[in-house]
């Protein structure tokens, strides 16, 4: 039996449950992903899978 998980949805899951948690942590969780979103976007790395 294998396992096979994607980081994207397993982060995703994971933001979820804090927010649902700590509703104050979505301005983080938005702020952190914007930034590594355009940090990829500029370093180039658009085609790494996450």
């Amino acid at each position: 039996m294998s396992l096979n998980l994607s980081i994207g949805p397993l982060v995703s899951l994971i933001a979820g449950i804090l927010i649902l948690v700590m509703p104050k942590l979505l301005n983080l969780i938005v702020a952190l992903y914007l930034i590594a979103i355009g940090i990829l976007g500029l370093v180039g790395a658009h085609n790494l899978r996450l």
